[in-house]
C-alpha cells in the first residue's frame, strides 16, 4: 500500500452510470489531467492515463457505482491500488469550484452561483476535490 508521502501521481474517479469524472493530480496538488469521460470507456481511459502518468494509487469515490467500477478496474488493471473513499459534500463542493473557474457572465452575474447550475457535468471537479482531499488528509 502506498503511503502518502510516497505518492508522486495519484489518479481519482468519481464513478456514475453513464459517465464518470477523472483526474490525476502531482502530489504537489497540481492538476494533469482533469476530464469526464464514458462510464463504458473507464478501462480504456484508466489504462491511457496510467500510461501518461503513472499514478501509484486510484481514488475511487464510494458513490452508488463504486462496487461496479471497482471490479471493473481490479479486473483491467489489477496491479493498480485503489482506495474507495468518501464523496461526502463534493457536489457542492464540484459545482462552486467550477464557478470560481468560470465565472458567470451576462445577467447571471447578478443571479447568486449558489442559485444556479453548472452548463456542464461536474464530475471531474468531484474528482480534483477527492484527489487533493487525500493529499491534504490522507483520507
Amino acid at each position: 500500500m502506498a503511503k502518502l508521502h510516497d505518492v508522486k501521481r495519484i489518479a481519482a474517479i468519481d464513478p456514475g452510470r453513464d459517465k464518470c469524472g477523472m483526474a490525476v493530480l502531482a502530489e504537489d496538488g497540481k492538476v494533469l489531467l482533469q476530464k469526464v469521460i464514458e462510464t463504458r470507456r473507464l478501462e480504456q481511459e484508466l489504462r491511457q492515463a496510467r500510461e501518461s502518468y503513472a499514478p501509484e494509487i486510484l481514488l475511487l469515490g464510494n458513490g452508488t457505482t463504486s462496487g461496479q467500477a471497482q471490479s471493473r478496474i481490479h479486473a483491467s488493471l489489477p496491479g493498480l491500488e485503489v482506495k474507495v473513499v468518501d464523496e461526502y459534500r463534493t457536489t457542492e463542493m464540484a459545482k462552486a469550484a467550477y464557478w470560481k473557474e468560470h465565472p458567470p457572465t451576462g445577467w447571471r452575474r447578478i443571479l447568486p452561483t449558489t442559485m444556479q447550475v453548472p452548463p456542464v457535468p461536474v464530475d471531474d471537479f468531484v474528482a480534483v476535490i477527492l484527489a487533493r482531499r487525500y493529499l491534504e488528509n490522507g483520507e
